[in-house]
């Protein structure tokens, strides 16, 4: 004789979860323990394309050029300047990017609704047995007022948005890869550690060469596909965000 027990399919999902977010807070609180007394580690250089989860950027390109050959022209086809350019145009070369981010948005909004409605239905007569039929059902009942149906709803709703960001950075770049129609992909980060503050600020997009100025450098609004992301990590970011157990309650709680 054997025994079996299975536990309900939501108790079990619920020790799953909390049993992967044991693990994650397991792991955090042994690099914060190993931090103790020194602060958040800088990460070493590495090649980006060599970082895990890299990923080539593939975009749309027109049909390639073939270049004519000239020997008795000074002119290069393709060129884009006479004398050489020193601005960052090969895979390796270093440019800046500057961020001057100036954002404001203000939104007001305010609805109202109301609606009454009022149906009335009666059966005076029904084949001829409308009095016979009321009185079968209701003596007192009156045929031509058997239905009466009245319903009012009134909705009223108000949202506001104030929000201003303001951010004024720059940052070096590195030239990841010469796209086949001469765009290049930039790819730049910068780790800044204040005693036991670590912040953290890295771009990638696409930009074009001809957008580059003569200071080689160029603006973050000139970048396509910008991923910018400023933040940090440290005791001061630790003690801003809520407990691991507290998001997970916010997160399975249903009220």
């Amino acid at each position: 004789m054997t025994a079996s027990f299975s536990a309900p399919r939501p108790a079990l999902r619920l020790a799953l979860v909390l049993l992967c977010a044991t693990g994650l807070g397991a792991c955090n609180a042994t690099q914060r323990l190993s931090e103790i007394g020194s602060g958040p580690g800088i990460s070493h250089i590495a090649n980006p394309q060599a970082a895990p989860g890299y990923q080539p950027v593939s975009l749309p390109m027109p049909a390639p050029q073939i270049g004519m050959r000239e020997p008795n022209s000074l002119w290069r086809t393709g060129a884009r300047a006479f004398f050489k350019d020193q601005r960052a145009s090969r895979v390796g070369d270093i440019m800046t990017v500057v961020i001057q981010i100036d954002d404001r948005a203000q939104i007001n909004n305010t609805t109202s609704r109301a609606r009454e409605n009022s149906e009335s239905a009666g059966l005076p007569s029904f084949f001829g047995l409308g009095d016979n039929l009321a009185r079968a059902i209701d003596p007192d009942l009156d045929p031509a007022n058997l239905a009466e149906v009245s319903s009012a709803s009134g909705s009223r709703g108000t949202g506001q948005i104030n929000r201003q960001e303001r951010i004024e950075l720059q940052v070096a770049a590195l030239i990841t890869d010469v796209l086949p129609n001469g765009n290049l992909v930039i790819q730049g980060r910068q780790e800044v550690r204040v005693n036991h503050e670590l912040r953290e600020l890295t771009i990638v997009g696409v930009i074009r060469p001809e957008d580059i100025s003569s200071a080689n450098a160029i603006s973050y609004e000139k970048i396509a596909e910008a991923r910018i992301s400023y933040g940090g990590r440290g005791q001061i970011t630790d003690v801003q965000q809520p407990r691991y157990g507290q998001q997970l309650f916010d997160i399975i709680m249903p009220f």
